[in-house]
């Protein structure tokens, strides 16, 4: 059987999984592999692998299918590592192709890209759009056209799956010449919303209507859906936008920016940092950007925090149902979204006035249907999986 790998790589991160890809299959019809996460690489790298059976182990400097972990392990050599363990793999097939998880698509990528010496000039052109995370989305690409030139790349957008909003919903209120120049909103998670959008017909039994996702995790978004598509998102021109995250600031007022910048002292790349690497649940909370130790510590900060991130999630959720004309889904996704019962209920609540109604049990038990009975709205957790739609669209990209 053909193998397709996925690879979505971060700036000290590196994703992997393996799918098994019969021809013309469903989404559902992959078989995957195995999964992999490379975290801390280049100073504290350690590995976590899951195999078909969701077996996990906690690979760090132990022993591994993959060797040993040394602790400045950086990118290509993970990537040389993960390439050589499934070529040496009886129990494997070739890998027939390699699918990246892109972020940015630009104007004009609707669909995924085969990644050759065009294809790659023309997604450099875009670093300026993302430059926190195309280059590293890129780094893999050129890696592996070292290690094996003759192997298909695929690109897949993350920004693919909001290209075909309504205009007026892509529109920033600048003056025209800028949005000559590619300053627009774009939207990201696309890749998340994509999955989520294919996968809900079966578990609502039929047509969706009028949903909003919540991707919610160290990135978080919130994107209104019609009947699958994707109408407006609260990620625009950059995946800074929208949401309170982990660390990210989210939504701004932009004169806040440019007192940063003109009253305080602060560097155009200082005020950078400390909106994407210092604010958020972290710099709300001075504890953690993660919600877990969040909602375990006493401190009064981090209460505070899950409500401004609770807070904002409500408010959106109320701005993207005013661009729907209704509400008749909410769906949580991702790390928090999945995960975090208390904040699934905080925002449920908080959604109270749409006729959102939560069984308490069920939510606690994370299961898929959490929605009470009496709730107008169906409510619903569905663990995301980006890797899978990636390996999903690389296998129909050389099929076409």
């Amino acid at each position: 059987m053909d193998e397709i790998l996925v690879i979505n790589s971060g700036s000290s991160s590196l994703k992997f999984a393996l799918f098994g890809a019969p021809r013309d299959a469903e989404l559902m019809g992959l078989k995957l592999r195995y999964r992999g996460h490379f975290a801390g690489l280049g100073s504290q790298a350690r590995l976590t692998l899951i195999d078909s059976e969701g077996r996990r182990r906690e690979c760090g400097e132990a022993r591994s299918p993959l060797g040993r972990v040394p602790s400045d392990l950086d990118h290509d050599a993970a990537l040389s590592r993960v390439l050589g363990w499934i070529e040496a793999n009886p129990d494997l097939g070739d890998i027939t192709a390699v699918g990246h998880r892109i972020v940015h698509g630009g104007p004009d990528y609707r669909e995924p890209l085969t990644l050759n010496s065009a294809g790659l000039t023309r997604l450099d052109a875009l670093v300026p759009l993302a430059p926190l995370h195309q280059p590293h989305g890129l780094a893999p690409v050129r890696a592996l056209r070292e290690m094996r030139p003759i192997l298909p790349q695929v690109a897949c957008f993350d920004t693919a799956f909001h290209a075909g909003q309504p205009r007026v919903a892509q529109t920033c209120p600048l003056p025209r010449r800028y949005a000559e120049s590619g300053v627009r909103r774009y939207g990201f998670h696309g890749l998340s919303y994509d999955y989520i959008s294919r996968v809900l017909p079966r578990e609502v039994g039929g047509a969706t209507g009028r949903t909003i996702v919540a991707h919610l995790g160290n990135g978080a978004s919130l994107c209104a859906m019609r009947d699958g598509r994707s109408v407006a998102s609260t990620m625009g021109f950059t995946a800074l936008e929208g949401l309170m995250m982990g660390t990210r600031s989210g939504s701004l007022d932009p004169g806040l920016v440019l007192h940063l910048i003109l009253n305080q002292g602060l560097s155009a790349e200082r005020v950078q940092h400390l909106l994407y690497k210092e604010s958020g649940l972290l710099g709300v909370s001075g504890v953690s950007g993660d919600m877990r130790e969040l909602l375990a510590s006493d401190a009064p900060a981090a209460a505070e925090a899950i409500e401004l991130f609770v807070y904002r999630i409500v408010r959106e959720i109320g701005s993207l149902t005013a661009a729907l004309g209704g509400l008749d889904h909410l769906v949580f996704t991702a790390g928090i979204g999945e995960r975090a019962a208390p904040v699934r209920a905080a925002v449920v609540e908080g959604c109270g006035w749409l006729g959102a109604r939560l069984d308490s049990s069920a939510n606690a038990e994370h299961a898929t249907d959490i929605a009470a009975a009496d709730s107008r709205l169906g409510v619903w957790v569905i663990p995301t999986d980006e890797e899978r739609i990636i390996a999903w669209y690389t296998a129909r990209h050389l099929d076409d």
